[in-house]
């Protein structure tokens, strides 16, 4: 069963927002006056949101990959498992490299204005153009720039992470911060944004590894894992963002997922069900769409 839709202010808008989670074939009837009101409504929305999500470790919590423009795995996701006894957190990069990026990303925020308490949207780094420029870019250099900057401003809102029981969930690598109550002080471009929504991993020893020379990312070990997560006082990370990755990595605990035909034959997903005991990435439910 879906979750009560929230009630807006504008009755127009909010007909519309309710048509496309209904309907999301509806969310390419969007007129440019239309997107620009939704990303204004979004924008009020997301400045309500801290940087850090923390979300209650009850029933199950869904976390998606990359989406990248793939418009069919975000709609078989909504579908599948959007329901009031669970919660959704999508990791980040829902532009760029599909074919149905403006579609992905309308339809999305229009589901967080519908679902604000059941479905989540972290900034990954394909959301951050408006502070620092990569390729491919589809998606940001097709926009006209009025559009693009409002993009730009709204994606850079997205909240970085995800708490939930002993899981931390982010895009990228584990920001070096104090506390993770200091995600709350990132700044998009910063060195600590740029570790978490950029960061990549490699299953070897050492802490921070460099930036690795072709894809210009920070590279981390084993060792800066596992000084980050007891920081932090978790057991498994959950994150996307690296294609090459291996999908288990420091026995166990660094899960990395991808739910977009952009990299992947299979989309999969990872459910966390609070009625049983969590201690690794292992014990996630890992399901393709």
């Amino acid at each position: 069963m879906f979750p009560d839709r929230t009630d807006g202010h504008n009755e127009m808008q909010d007909n519309k927002i309710q048509e496309i989670a209904r309907t999301p074939e509806a969310v390419s009837e969007l007129t440019t006056k239309e997107t620009r009101e939704l990303l204004d409504r979004a924008e009020k929305t997301l400045n309500k949101e801290p940087k850090l999500l923390e979300i209650p470790a009850k029933g199950q919590t869904v976390f998606v990959g990359d989406t990248h423009g793939d418009f069919d795995a975000t709609q078989t996701i909504v579908k599948r498992y959007l329901s009031s006894d669970k919660k959704i957190v999508f990791l980040g990069d829902y532009v760029d490299r599909g074919e149905d990026s403006r579609a992905n990303i309308n339809y999305l925020l229009c589901l967080k204005l519908a679902y604000p308490a059941n479905l989540f949207l972290l900034q990954g780094n394909h959301e951050g153009y408006g502070v620092f420029r990569f390729y491919p870019a589809d998606f940001w250099e097709a926009a006209d720039q009025e559009l693009r900057q409002s993009y730009e401003r709204v994606l850079l809102k997205l909240p970085l992470a995800v708490s939930t029981g002993n899981i931390i969930a982010l895009h990228g690598a584990l920001p070096d911060i104090g506390t993770l109550g200091d995600i709350a002080k990132v700044q998009p471009g910063d060195k600590a944004w740029q570790q978490a929504v950029w960061g990549d991993w490699q299953e070897t020893a050492g802490d921070y590894l460099g930036i690795d020379a072709y894809t210009g990312r920070p590279q981390f070990g084993r060792e800066y894992f596992d000084r980050v997560m007891k920081r932090f006082n978790k057991s498994i990370l959950v994150r996307s963002h690296q294609p090459g990755s291996p999908r288990l990595m420091y026995t166990n605990r660094c899960l990395t997922i991808f739910t977009s035909h952009a990299y992947m034959p299979l989309r999969t997903i990872a459910i966390a069900n609070w009625e049983a005991e969590i201690n690794t990435a292992n014990d996630l439910l890992i399901e393709s769409i």
